[in-house]
Formats: C-alpha cells, sequence, structure tokens
C-alpha cells in the first residue's frame, strides 16, 4: 500500500470505514469459490483473472473498516459494477465486526475479496519481527479468518504487505513465511474451505525476485499458495514496458499464481495502457491480473473517486480505468498456465538478500498457539490494543514446517455469502496436486535475536 511510514513502520498498514452492523436478514448470494490448479486461480472449470482495485476508503491514517460500513459499500458496489470489476482488495478490516451485509452485496455483483489479515496494531513489526511474532497477534490474524472464512466470495488472505521495503528488512522474511504457515495450519484445522494465503511484496527490484523464491521453496507445510507484489514500472504514456516483459519471462516457471497487488503508475496522465499488457498473451502465462492502486484518492494522485459524504465524484483517472477495462476483455484462455507445482530453489544470502536462517529452519509456532487449532481464536480483537510488544526477542526456531496442520481444509462452498461458519464446507480443490499429512511437531533451538541491529537467525 502506498503510504509515508516511520522507520518502525507495521507490515501490514491499511485503514477502512466505520463499523455498521447488520441489519436484518439478506439475500443470500450465489457464487463460485476460487481455487487453484499449478500457476492458475480458477473459477470452476475457467481460469479466474483478477481484474480489481484497491479499497480502503480514508487511507492508512483512518485504520477503519470498509467491509463493515453497510452504507458506504452499497455506494461503491455500484462503482465496482461500472468498472467492471471482480474483486477488491481491503488491507485492514475490525474483526470483531460484522460483515454479512457487505459480503453479500460483493457476491451479488459477482465480486470477491482480497483481504489482509493484519492491521496497524496487529502485524509484523520490521523493526522487531521476533518481538511481534506472538501468541496475541496470531489471535488477532486467527479471529480475521473466522470472520471471513464462510464468505464463497473470500478469494484469498494475505499474510503481510510491505514488510520488506530494503534489503536489510529482508531479516523479516522468515517471520513472514512462519505466519504463512500458521494461516493454512488454521485453516485446516478449523476445516474451512481452502482459502489461499499468500504474501503481498512491495515494489523493490532488488529482492523482489528472492521473496518470490523464499515463499515457494522448502517443504509443502511451509510454501505459500500464492505470490503478489506491487509493480508501478509501467508508466503511461509508454504502450509497452520491457521491464513488465522481462519480469514475465523472469516469472514465467513459477509454480503458484502471481499477481499485481498494486499497480498503475501516476507520474504522468494515468491512460492505464498496462491493462492491455497485464491480459495480453505475453503476460497472462504468469500473471493471473493486478488490481489498481487505488478507488478513493486520499492525497497522493492515485485515486479514481473523491468521496464526499455520501457523494462520489468520478475522476479523470476512473473514466481512463473504465476504457482501458472496456477495451481489453478479460482473457477467455487458461494462458498456458504451469500445471506443475514444483517447489522453487531456496534463495541464497546475498548483498540484497540478508537471511542467515537456513533453507529448512524457520521460527516455531509461539507457545499456546496450538489451543486455537483445536479450540478456535476464539473473540477478535477489533482494532483496539495491539501486540506488536507482547513477544520477546528470542525466538524458537526448527524445522520449517514443525508443527505444520497440512490437511483438514474441505473441498466444497458454503450454502451463501453470509452463511456460518458451523455450515461452510470449504470450497477450493486442492490447493496443491497432493496433500501430507501433519508435520510431527518438533522443538526448536533458542536464538536470541537482536531486532535492533537487524541480527538474522541462525
Amino acid at each position: 500500500m502506498k503510504s509515508f511510514t516511520t522507520i518502525a513502520a507495521v507490515g501490514a498498514l491499511a485503514a477502512s470505514v466505520s463499523a455498521t452492523p447488520a441489519q436484518g436478514p439478506q439475500k443470500r448470494a450465489t457464487i463460485t469459490p476460487i481455487t487453484i490448479k499449478g500457476s492458475a486461480f480458477f473459477q470452476g472449470d475457467k481460469r479466474f483473472y483478477i481484474r480489481g482495485v484497491d479499497y480502503q476508503p480514508g487511507g492508512s491514517s483512518a485504520a477503519e473498516d470498509p467491509i463493515a460500513d453497510v452504507a458506504g459499500c452499497k455506494r461503491d458496489v455500484a462503482k465496482f459494477k461500472e468498472l467492471g470489476l471482480n474483486t477488491i482488495r481491503v488491507y485492514t478490516v475490525d474483526n470483531s465486526a460484522n460483515h454479512d451485509e457487505c459480503m453479500t452485496e460483493l457476491a451479488n455483483a459477482g465480486i470477491y475479496l482480497a483481504l489482509d489479515v493484519n492491521s496497524p496494531n496487529y502485524s509484523i513489526n520490521r523493526e522487531k519481527p521476533a518481538r511481534s511474532y506472538n501468541k496475541m497477534y496470531l489471535q488477532s490474524v486467527f479471529a480475521t479468518i473466522d470472520a471471513f472464512a464462510k464468505y464463497d466470495n473470500t478469494l484469498l488472505f494475505f499474510s503481510g504487505n510491505e514488510v520488506i521495503n530494503d534489503d536489510k528488512t529482508t531479516q523479516c522474511a522468515p517471520y513472514i513465511k512462519a505466519v504463512d504457515r500458521d494461516m493454512r495450519s488454521y485453516i485446516n484445522a478449523r476445516k474451512y474451505r481452502k482459502i489461499p494465503v499468500g504474501y503481498s511484496a512491495a515494489d523493490v527490484e532488488e529482492n523482489r525476485v528472492q521473496m518470490a523464491q523464499y515463499m515457494n521453496c522448502g517443504p509443502d507445510g511451509a510454501r505459500s499458495d500464492f505470490y503478489a507484489f506491487n509493480d508501478y514500472a509501467w508508466c503511461d504514456p509508454d504502450t509497452s514496458s520491457t521491464d513488465w516483459e522481462k519480469k514475465a519471462e523472469t516469472f514465467s516457471n513459477y509454480s503458484i499464481p502471481l499477481f499485481l497487488s498494486e499497480y498503475g503508475c501516476n507520474e504522468n496522465k494515468r491512460e492505464f495502457n498496462a491493462v492491455k499488457g497485464l491480459y495480453g498473451d505475453k503476460m497472462t502465462k504468469a500473471y493471473s491480473g493486478g488490481l489498481v492502486y487505488e478507488y478513493t484518492e486520499e492525497g497522493s494522485k492515485y485515486g479514481l473517486v473523491k468521496l464526499d459524504g455520501d457523494n462520489v465524484k468520478t475522476l479523470d483517472d476512473f473514466d481512463a480505468l473504465k476504457k482501458a477495462f472496456k477495451n481489453t476483455p478479460i482473457p477467455t484462455t487458461d494462458g498456458n498456465y504451469n500445471q506443475q507445482g514444483s517447489p522453487s530453489k531456496c534463495p541464497t544470502k546475498g548483498d540484497h538478500w540478508n537471511v542467515d536462517m537456513k533453507d529448512d529452519v524457520l521460527p516455531s509456532m509461539p507457545q499456546g498457539v496450538d489451543e486455537f487449532f483445536k479450540n478456535g481464536a476464539g473473540a477478535g480483537k477489533g482494532l483496539k490494543g495491539g501486540s506488536q510488544e507482547a513477544g520477546s526477542d528470542k525466538t524458537v526456531t526448527g524445522p520449517a514446517a514443525s508443527g505444520a496442520i497440512t490437511t483438514g481444509a474441505t473441498n466444497s462452498g458454503s450454502a451463501g455469502a453470509a452463511s456460518s461458519p458451523s455450515a461452510s464446507a470449504g470450497a477450493a480443490s486442492s490447493l496443491r496436486s497432493s496433500d501430507f499429512s501433519a508435520t510431527p511437531f518438533v522443538t526448536g533451538f533458542v536464538v536470541l535475536v537482536s531486532s535492533v541491529l537487524g541480527a538474522a537467525l541462525l
């Protein structure tokens, strides 16, 4: 998410709109849950390409929940439909609020939600990754999963957003990967639908590929379901981008779904010529679409609309994007996606990859987290309080998939967009070609982490 942060900025920076309780019973929507085959998303038997926008009215400073704001949601769904979107991304939600009405509105419009599970105070702090990876933090993450697993139009969960933003902060990579593993374990333990889990990386050229490799390497219990990154390299009025074409070639054999979690350079007048490229033949083998940054204007000149209370004023960028989408239909072919699910090779330490921890080692789950697997996370704390100082600078490590639960999630959708978790069976067909039994928990060894100095774990 484009933002200006302090040195102690959290990994997931976001905002949303004030919570509004659901009002009365809602018509249940029918929408096909998204699954994964090889390097592609699928909607039933048809490949699914993400065509969406990043949606956080109020920007990163407001810390409010737009999915709990029923009036705002209904107001904006009309504009989403006008643009022809099938996905929105939301950076922060209140996991103690009710989201039934907005999720139903979105489902009725054929729109899926790509959701960040972190919030400003419940997230991995890139300056203190060991301390901020703790039981209290994971309780909040799991409570967010509880709140949204019941909706068939929950497309995916982001385990983190832009935690790594330079060479030094690559030391956070093992913690991001551990959260990713823990989220999938929770989904399996609670027998939810197999909702994909992955990471959204910052637009950092020096370590973008290494992070993609890292999230897809090692044992299956520790590999991501997808990988996304933010990319503002294609700027109008250019009608092609050598940079984007090179990236598509680099990722042509990547074995899990890949998409752009943010795009839309605003250095010049925006015409969104990148849309034609992103959904064109040269890129669809590697990419499954992307999300334009961003829906509302928050002072950074990226907005498509300007909000004034209940009124929505469409800006020039809205019209330009609408035209670009109209002129570039969503592909109807499978794009020759990679059908093999082979892991990537883990990156080696270098000038731009400051990770000393061995490839097959990750931080072990904090003590007591297994209670959530058995009993659930309990009530969400919402956007109050915080978890970043609730842990210790000492980290227990062990085999990467230690304690991971890799089976249990089910393979059918819920009864409707607002059905209860207990009634929801999952909808994803196998996220990978085969399932694996839960890896036995192995007690790790203790390593002192000096987060202030940026010391890496061994």
